[in-house]
């Protein structure tokens, strides 16, 4: 049974709302990232491989948290680093051998913004797994996703923003000549490959970003996305799929991070508002797996069981949404 407290629900008198600054409203986002610490702790209780569902997507929405003023403890950020920093040294030779870890360039890219998110220093460690993002495929001049678990590992756009992402933030000065061919190459085949899926068009947009696109191109990439907005406010993951906190909690997130976040535009407003509304009352957000499951299946404390994983994803998009809308 989802709540929705009268404070957080839209009222639009032009271009306002009082959605933003509603007290009831920051309490509910608090209870959000609560849950989500929960569930990023209860994955490092019971597993020693990095996850991107229950740690780097949650990292992301642990860091505006912090920016925005919300309580996040940073003793377990503190863990979630000593975690992730655990597991590269477990798999670094593995990653200077070229090898990487299950995951290929998606897990690399996704350990990167973790760490990026818990402020860790670059070190040996992170060197490895620039070297390795570097040399991944470089025949083939753009990187590729080596598994398929739709919708948040299938899209080689996906991959190529985390890659470039992760090059450019993390990339020792001794190895920007080689990013920057490889930055170069990725535009080749940036410009043969149109878009398939929702998830496709909202990294599309992020891979221009990095790429260093027009405004025009990147507006216009903002245009396609906007017109692929239900009339409740949300985005679908795929066009015979209902609209759901995933898509619509990635694409105003990647708003954000390609800096098209108007607050004041209907779009946002209409996208926020449909997650104020499909928001549950323990703070979750429910979406179902497309994923075939691979690995044995455990509990971190998040609800949803069988579907609590991409849940936990699409609850940390949804939150990092919410807070942006503050």
């Amino acid at each position: 049974m989802k709540h929705i407290p009268s404070l957080a629900i839209f009222i639009l008198f032009g271009t306002c709302s009082v959605f933003a600054g509603s007290p009831d409203e920051k309490e509910l986002i608090q209870k959000s990232i609560n849950l989500l610490a929960k569930a990023s702790n209860g994955h490092i209780e019971n597993k020693s491989c990095f996850a991107c569902h229950n740690q780097a997507i949650p990292l992301i929405a642990f860091s505006q948290a912090i920016s925005a003023g919300f309580k996040v403890s940073e003793s377990d950020l503190k863990k979630q680093e000593e975690f992730i920093l655990e597991f590269l040294k477990t798999n670094h030779q593995k990653y200077l051998d070229g090898k990487g870890t299950g995951g290929d360039a998606d897990t690399a890219g996704w350990v990167l913004w973790s760490l990026e998110n818990t402020k860790t220093k670059p070190n040996e460690l992170t060197n490895a797994v620039v070297k390795y993002l570097i040399n991944f495929q470089a025949g083939s001049g753009y990187w590729k996703t080596t598994s398929n678990r739709p919708p948040s590992e299938a899209s080689y756009f996906t991959t190529n923003y985390l890659a470039l992402r992760a090059l450019r933030i993390w990339s020792p000065p001794s190895y920007f000549k080689e990013f920057h061919e490889r930055k170069s190459k990725v535009k080749e085949w940036f410009k043969q490959t149109p878009p398939k899926d929702h998830e496709d068009s909202v990294f599309r947009l992020l891979c221009l970003h990095e790429l260093e696109a027009e405004p025009c191109e990147i507006k216009s990439a903002c245009m396609e996305i906007f017109k692929k907005q239900k009339p409740n406010g949300g985005w679908s993951q795929m066009t015979d799929l209902e609209p759901d906190a995933y898509a619509t909690g990635t694409t105003l997130v990647g708003l954000h991070l390609v800096g098209q976040f108007d607050k004041n535009d209907q779009h946002i407003q209409k996208g926020l508002k449909f997650l104020v509304d499909t928001r549950l009352e323990d703070g979750s957000w429910l979406v179902k797996s497309r994923s075939k499951p691979f690995q044995p299946y455990y509990e971190t404390g998040f609800p949803h069981g069988k579907d609590q994983f991409i849940s936990v994803t699409a609850s940390a998009w949804a939150t990092t949404a919410l807070i942006l809308g503050q």
